[in-house]
């Protein structure tokens, strides 16, 4: 246990600066929405766009490890959904916002950064495999389904392109998409470049994790705790249970395995409030279950790593 707290502990005191800074005024919320700005829209898309341009996608891309996590967000996001509306009585809005901060673990800021202390850099492509696909499915299944709710007698036609342009506003969606294209495309960069790039991504993880920590101060309970207990559940429990049982069935390499059921049970991400936000809907459940489910994966993601192999 004590070394699987060395592992854990350093991200998540990172996140405690952050949050103690805030606290104690020495970083404005200014300075936090800026330093977020930087990591989300510049750094994290850098580290994304450098992962995906150098993975080998044929030993990478194998639909067993995708297709454990998936079934997961997928499952994670109907009983979302369901248990928002027919549970908690929540508007169809609500029950999508909800949903969604279901189906969002934190892939970025705490699946790879835990990965990493646990298992060394090596065992980073399975997360990256994730990590390629997640937000562009994740935005495109929660897009879609706010905008159905949200329809309401509109013309279904204009859907698709509410929908691309939604995703493709999204800046790591950018840095995946142009990535694979450097990739698929087998496209040569000089190595100035690579390198203005490789400094910029090695302030992605911990830049991101303070400021992570700043927001959470910002967005502290205040209600709805049936609910947003019910969205760590989901989160930390359930879906990583789906992709450890799918895994083990599927015999996924013991490097595939660990990526697919370290990242499906880490908390919700930060995107859950942005997407709540973005909508208006749940943003209360939305910004609680992100800061609650982040001191809860202490221990749920303590316990993974303890029966992972």
């Amino acid at each position: 246990m004590t070394d699987i707290l060395t592992i854990i502990l350093p991200v998540f005191i990172v996140m405690a600066f952050g949050y103690a800074a805030v606290w104690g005024k020495l970083f404005s919320d200014d300075h936090v929405d800026g330093l977020m700005r930087f990591t989300q829209t510049f750094a994290i898309p850098c580290l994304l766009f450098r992962a995906i341009s150098t993975l080998d996608l044929g030993q990478n891309f194998n639909a067993p490890i995708l297709v454990s996590f998936y079934t997961g967000v997928v499952a994670a996001f109907l009983l979302g959904l369901a248990a928002a509306r027919l549970l908690f009585n929540r508007t169809w809005e609500d029950s999508v916002a909800i949903a969604f901060c279901c189906l969002f673990s934190n892939t970025l800021l705490l699946g790879l950064p835990i990965t990493e202390r646990a298992y060394g850099p090596d065992a980073l492509l399975g997360n990256y495999a994730i990590i390629a696909l997640h937000a562009p499915f994740g935005y495109m299944l929660g897009i879609t389904a706010m905008e159905l709710a949200r329809a309401r007698g509109t013309a279904l036609r204009y859907l698709p392109a509410k929908v691309g342009r939604a995703m493709f506003s999204n800046a790591l969606v950018l840095g995946i998409g142009a990535g694979l294209i450097v990739n698929l495309g087998q496209i040569p960069l000089p190595s100035v470049f690579t390198d203005a790039v490789d400094l910029m991504t090695r302030a992605a993880l911990p830049a991101a994790l303070f400021g992570l920590g700043g927001v959470l101060y910002r967005y502290r309970p205040e209600g709805d705790m049936r609910t947003i207990l019910f969205v760590c559940a989901v989160s930390l429990i359930v879906h990583p249970v789906i992709t450890y049982t799918l895994g083990t069935t599927a015999n996924l390499t013991t490097d595939a395995l660990r990526s697919a059921v370290v990242t499906a049970s880490v908390a919700p991400g930060i995107n859950a409030y942005v997407f709540a936000n973005m909508y208006g809907a749940a943003k209360r459940v939305a910004a609680s279950s992100v800061l609650i489910g982040t001191a809860l994966s202490i221990i749920t993601t303590s316990a993974w790593l303890t029966i992972l192999p």
